[in-house]
């Protein structure tokens, strides 16, 4: 085989992996996932649940996911937020991979975590400088039903999974 004849079968492989790449893309509604409009979220089905139960919660007028699960301190933490979740999010809807019911993980939680201790730190930091009763705080462990208005999975202490209640 030539030089010619190769370096023709890799660009017909490129291109065809760049076309296959857009139109996944454009099917998945990609650029929708650069703005802050929380349908986007619930382009994948997997999270429709989550997006209806945030439609009808107290957030709902307040906050906008991103507000809640993206960092708020840099635009590059948003960006690597975003590309790490549309990674994870992409592969696990794929390969049918993905927890059900769907649970936030550990870098997502304290994400959230920070969030919530910045939008509501006149409220808490009492509780902040108490060290919570000598434990990790962990708003949703108390309050899951307030961004999604039902109890959620998400990452407990020392490292375990606890259902959270809803009282």
């Amino acid at each position: 085989m030539s030089g010619r004849t190769v370096i023709m079968i890799l660009l017909g492989v490129l291109a065809l992996l760049t076309g296959l790449g857009l139109y996944t893309f454009t099917y998945a509604e990609g650029f929708s996932y650069f703005s802050s409009d929380p349908r986007a979220c619930a382009n994948c089905h997997i999270m429709n649940d989550q997006y209806n139960s945030w439609s009808k919660t107290s957030h709902h007028a307040a906050a906008k996911c991103v507000d809640c699960h993206m960092p708020q301190n840099s635009f590059s933490g948003k960006i690597i937020a975003k590309a790490d979740n549309g990674y994870r999010h992409s592969k696990g809807f794929t390969l049918q991979d993905f927890h059900e019911p769907i649970m936030i993980n550990e870098r997502n939680f304290q994400i959230l975590q920070a969030n919530c201790i910045r939008c509501h730190n006149e409220l808490v930091h009492g509780i902040l400088d108490s060290g919570h009763r000598g434990g990790e705080l962990r708003c949703v462990l108390c309050h899951s039903h307030v961004g999604h208005g039902s109890p959620r999975m998400v990452p407990g202490l020392n490292g375990r999974t606890d259902k959270v209640n809803n009282d």
